[in-house]
């Protein structure tokens, strides 16, 4: 759970870092045992951070530490000690309630991850990929999703409790939900993937196909398309109702809890925003079709020689290929035994 961004306001305001001499202030803030916790400033920039100590692990001077448009990760070694010491640091362009949010939560999921018995390269990873949930959040931008990307991060959350109803573990399903980072398809189970579509269309599935890689199944075999039609209705559910939901069936798995919150992130969904989403959502239906060499698609290998990039449409109600429910589709991808 997050702390109160108060805590980290209030001790920011305590120090100064508007000194000549390059260097830090820092005060303890409630520490995370084993880790050491610290909000400073930075000399001579008075630059907000939140320092975290390390006590024995180390990064070798290869690791790329996560950045974002509005912070920064670095090395820092503010008591001149044998710790690792990381600090999350505000930019000047960041916003200085936003990264207080993002402190307040990053530094609350370590919290959950002690209390839940984590080691200490767990934290370390744990730490860094909260971090990179929040770079993946800022570079989608600060607003609220727009009301494509909602329908969007509806039909994923549906598909997900659709694998996990099925009898796929949580932390597995939701560590195979990739479509919040930015990779081909949506999620990646077994040997294979599912794209996911949603729309809220009733005659038609108009679905966009971003590039000639998006539909390849030449690296993860089976490819699925998860066709999720839905219902704008005064008694349907919102977008945060549905995120409750799914928050409640991963409760008790702490790592699906920390990967949900995480993917949850990465894919522009912030409490803060919650209001913002008023639309009322019910499931018209949901169709699974395998990518085989009747479904219609563009790839590199069957697109005229000389082109390299096309993003196009497909009307998914009139596209060929087997229609499989969800237990075969494990099965296919290995996911779950036959």
């Amino acid at each position: 759970m997050a702390r109160q961004s108060d805590e980290f306001l209030m001790a920011w305001s305590s120090l100064s870092g508007l000194g000549e001499k390059a260097g830090w202030q820092a005060i303890p803030i409630a520490s995370t045992l084993p880790l050491e916790l610290q909000a400073g400033r930075r000399s001579p920039d008075n630059a907000e951070a939140v320092l975290v100590g390390f006590p024995s692990i180390r990064l070798s001077a290869s690791d790329k530490l996560p950045e974002g448009q509005g912070f920064a990760i670095e090395r820092v070694n503010p008591q001149d000690d044998t710790k690792l010491w990381l600090a999350l640091t505000r930019k000047s362009t960041g916003s200085e309630d936003l990264f207080a949010s993002m402190a307040s939560d990053v530094v609350g999921a370590l919290d959950d991850a002690v209390a839940a018995g984590a080691n200490e390269q767990k934290l370390l990873r744990g730490f860094l990929s909260r971090v990179g949930a929040w770079q993946e959040f800022m570079r989608k931008g600060f607003q609220a999703l727009s009301a494509e990307a909602e329908i969007g991060l509806v039909g994923e959350l549906s598909v997900l409790r659709l694998i996990i109803d099925a009898g796929v573990p949580a932390s597995l399903a939701v560590e195979s939900w990739l479509g919040p980072l930015d990779a081909l398809q949506d999620f990646e189970l077994g040997t294979g993937a599912l794209e996911v579509k949603s729309t809220l269309s009733a005659i038609g599935f108009l679905a966009k196909i971003g590039s000639l890689e998006q539909l390849e199944d030449s690296v993860r075999q089976p490819l699925f398309v998860v066709s999720v039609r839905l219902k704008q209705t005064t008694t349907g559910k919102t977008l945060p109702e549905i995120v409750d939901e799914m928050q409640c069936i991963v409760k008790g798995d702490t790592e699906a809890e920390r990967l949900l919150a995480e993917r949850l992130l990465a894919a522009g969904f912030i409490e803060q925003h919650a209001d913002r989403y008023v639309r009322r959502f019910t499931e018209a239906g949901t169709r699974i079709t395998e990518v085989d060499k009747n479904f219609p698609r563009l790839t590199l290998g069957s697109v005229p020689l000389g082109i390299t990039k096309a993003s196009y449409e497909i009307d998914l109600d009139k596209a060929a290929g087997m229609v499989v429910e969800i237990d075969e589709v494990l099965k296919k991808l290995g996911a779950m035994k036959i």
